[in-house]
């Protein structure tokens, strides 16, 4: 038994699952000091998510939905490992998801341009701002996470001063990217027939695994990866072995930026939602990526499994009985389980200090019998 729980995917793997558990304890605990009576259902109905609906074409056109919000998850999520493997934090995802938001919708509903080259502008605005981030770090040594969440906040108030060159008039939302310029709309490459013809199913499903995988083989399999981790591990080794440290700090942010722009695209190009112009607040997508990140165990694969539960927790708390409880609950629970995700590697961490402190006991206890002999 000691053997596996030693094994880092297995630690990972009992830490996520603690957490979630915890985080469901407490969300219940939560519902019943509210009002017990409907506690029950529920917490049941958050875990079922589109499993509460009775017809199986109902079910499967749901579930198509929370994949298409999962894949702009997965990215974000992405973002954040893969600076965090190099020893950067950027919780400047945020706000590079919002630039990309910003990039995709104008060049969409202002330009007329395709779906591709929406998406490719959507990855160059996000890498962008990843790029300021990495020169203020690489040579002003400003700490990645005040410049971060300092650009979160312009990235925000930008993007409502342009899109509201393409708002509706009675309303702050953008306008349909459907009616104005359908040619933007990610293609479905048939995958909507999958899912009882859910037209928010896309190419993005596909083409964010791919990239999933593609992240781990850098990371692991590659010369820039190791490269990338060598300089994040210790920026004064790499640099003495002949490594560019600064390059590899902005290359990783710039990187980094990419992924969470073309997260917003993988959304915003399906057409599920629109931009709301009057928002005083960052989406919360670029921030859920931080808890997807460390709940799959800081591996891109782990990523995908837990981006897909976070969403799927996130919309499942839709089902809350209001009767009971006012619509806010839903996010309160989900909020919850989702900061609880980030004690991943604190549960980690403690669960290798207790193995580590019976291995030494067992260690004292046999030179104590050698002792006797």
């Amino acid at each position: 038994m000691k053997k596996i729980l030693k094994n880092p995917g297995a630690q990972a793997f009992l830490a996520s699952i603690i957490c979630i558990l915890l985080g469901l304890l407490i969300g219940y605990i939560v519902l019943l000091f509210i009002n017990p009576e409907g506690a029950a259902e529920s917490i049941i109905n958050v875990i079922k998510n589109f499993f509460t609906w009775s017809k199986p074409k109902t079910q499967l056109k749901q579930f198509g939905n929370t994949l298409a919000k999962t894949m702009p998850l997965l990215m974000c999520s992405l973002s954040i490992l893969f600076a965090y493997k190099v020893g950067l934090f950027n919780i400047g995802a945020a706000g590079q998801y919002v630039a990309g938001s910003c990039a995709c919708l104008y060049a969409a509903l202002a330009w007329g341009w395709g779906w591709l080259p929406c998406l490719l502008f959507a990855i160059c605005a996000g890498a962008v701002l990843g790029a300021i981030v990495g020169f203020l770090k690489s040579y002003c040594n400003v700490n990645e996470v005040i410049s971060g969440i300092m650009l979160n906040w312009i990235a925000l108030y930008t993007t409502n001063t342009v899109l509201s060159g393409v708002k509706e008039v009675a309303s702050p939302y953008t306008m349909y990217i459907t009616d104005v310029n359908p040619s933007a709309i990610l293609p479905n490459l048939g995958l909507d027939k999958l899912f009882a013809n859910n037209k928010y199913v896309t190419l993005a499903i596909p083409l964010a695994l791919i990239i999933a995988i593609a992240v781990s083989i850098i990371l692991n399999k590659t010369r820039l990866g190791y490269e990338l981790k060598a300089t994040g591990n210790n920026k004064n080794a790499a640099k003495y072995a002949g490594m560019k440290e600064n390059r590899n700090i902005i290359l990783t942010l710039v990187i980094a930026g990419g992924l969470a722009g073309l997260g917003a695209a993988m959304l915003y190009l399906t057409g599920y939602m629109r931009w709301e112009c009057t928002q005083s607040s960052v989406p919360g997508m670029g921030f859920n990526g931080i808890a997807a990140a460390f709940l799959g165990g800081l591996n891109p694969i782990g990523a995908i499994f837990a981006s897909f539960f976070i969403q799927h927790i996130t919309d499942g708390g839709q089902y809350v009985n209001t009767n009971f409880y006012c619509s806010q609950i839903s996010d309160l629970i989900s909020s919850v389980i989702i900061y609880l995700c980030g004690f991943v590697l604190f549960i980690k961490i403690t669960m290798n200090g207790i193995l580590a402190r019976s291995e030494e006991r067992k260690a004292a206890k046999a030179a104590g019998k050698d002792g006797d002999k």
